[in-house]
């Protein structure tokens, strides 16, 4: 294990990862690109690997995240078992319903193939104020529903 990943709590730490300079400069010195990413664990993560590991993580429940996240249950499941994929949107509702901070949620968007959250776009910069104050689905609705812009849930 690389020993930034030691001194932060291992491989799946969510706080405190290696600065992107750092990075960078260890993928300018590696042999290879594909070396660098073995050496990091740094693989294409799929969205349901991806929930999976959240679920485990926090210790929920994947039936009480679909139904938190407002989704139809064979929908939801469909998409936890890679079967199905989601919109940007749904997986924003997965995200609030999981808890996710901003770093997970826009891990979740990569992983689903989708745009990751953009400052400069009025929607998404309403939606990450939203998860940055720790505010739920409801309420992220409720702010974009009162600045004019479409809801997650619509």
């Amino acid at each position: 294990m690389p020993t930034w990943q030691m001194a932060h709590g291992g491989e799946g730490a969510s706080v405190d990862e290696p600065l992107t300079e750092e990075l960078l400069h260890e993928l300018l010195e590696a042999p290879s690109p594909v070396a660098f990413t073995e050496a990091h664990g740094i693989a294409h993560r799929d969205l349901a690997e991806y929930l999976n590991q959240l679920l485990d993580e926090k210790g929920l429940k994947r039936s009480d995240v679909v139904r938190a996240a407002g989704l139809n249950e064979t929908f939801g499941y469909q998409i936890f078992k890679g079967q199905r994929k989601a919109s940007r949107d749904k997986v924003l509702q997965l995200a609030f319903a999981l808890e996710c901070n901003l770093l997970e949620t826009n891990r979740l968007l990569k992983a689903a193939g989708v745009n990751e959250l953009y400052c400069k776009d009025r929607r998404d910069a309403i939606i990450l104020f939203c998860i940055d104050r720790g505010l739920g689905l409801q309420r992220t609705d409720e702010e974009l529903y009162r600045f004019g812009e479409e809801t997650l849930g619509a």
